[in-house]
């Protein structure tokens, strides 16, 4: 993957959030009204009802777990290719990259793997990308969703735990699992103290594994 695309897996909508342009890309009538943007919602998107079945993916941090359940009803290729990648034991090693506390934790990338070369990391993947799959599930705290350059189909392996509510990025990234446990160790690592790129000063490695 080109050191471009440190534009960073989701890094310009991250800062438009953090300095309150969370209307930037909807029209003026979508930001007055809720309704007229509910009916103006992008083609492709799905809506439909989530199962409470299925595998869970249980993330193990120095601070403590994770448990993540799956909405594959909602986004069945990034639910296929996160359960893919953690059967290959690809996240083992990684460490959340990014952290912005009133927003979101960020990993997943294989370059972050190397401690010595921080200007890496926020810049790797899987070697593949998928399709979006937007969808009605909004960013409250807890969900889990996928981090993106530019492109709509450009996610990879890297993704986000929203730790505050982030409903801007609502229809624009692909919401795939949500926390039903450990939303306390996510508070942990977004505390941690971090670098200017919001790289924790100290590792915050994981592994994954399914259940």
């Amino acid at each position: 993957m080109k050191t471009g695309f440190r534009a960073a897996l989701f890094l310009t909508v991250v800062m438009a959030g953090c300095l309150g342009f969370a209307g930037a890309g909807h029209t003026a009538d979508q930001m007055k009204s809720p309704a007229k943007a509910e009916k103006a919602a992008k083609p492709g998107i799905k809506e439909t009802k989530v199962s409470e079945n299925g595998e869970m993916a249980v993330l193990t941090t120095r601070h403590g777990k994770i448990k993540i359940k799956f909405l594959p009803e909602l986004a069945p290729k990034h639910v296929e290719s996160m359960k893919k990648l953690i059967k290959d034991k690809f996240y083992d090693g990684t460490t959340f990259h990014r952290v912005i506390p009133g927003f979101m934790i960020q990993g997943g990338d294989p370059n972050s793997k190397d401690a010595e070369n921080r200007s890496m990391h926020g810049t790797g993947g899987p070697g593949y990308t998928i399709k979006a799959e937007f969808n009605t599930r909004s960013h409250k705290r807890g969900i889990v969703s996928m981090a993106r350059s530019g492109h709509p189909d450009s996610a990879g392996s890297q993704f986000f735990i929203c730790v505050a509510d982030a409903t801007f990025l609502d229809g624009q990234y692909t919401a795939f699992g949500e926390v039903v446990e450990g939303m306390d160790v996510a508070d942990k690592i977004v505390a941690e103290p971090r670098d200017r790129n919001d790289n924790p000063n100290e590792r915050v490695e994981m592994t994954i594994t399914l259940e």
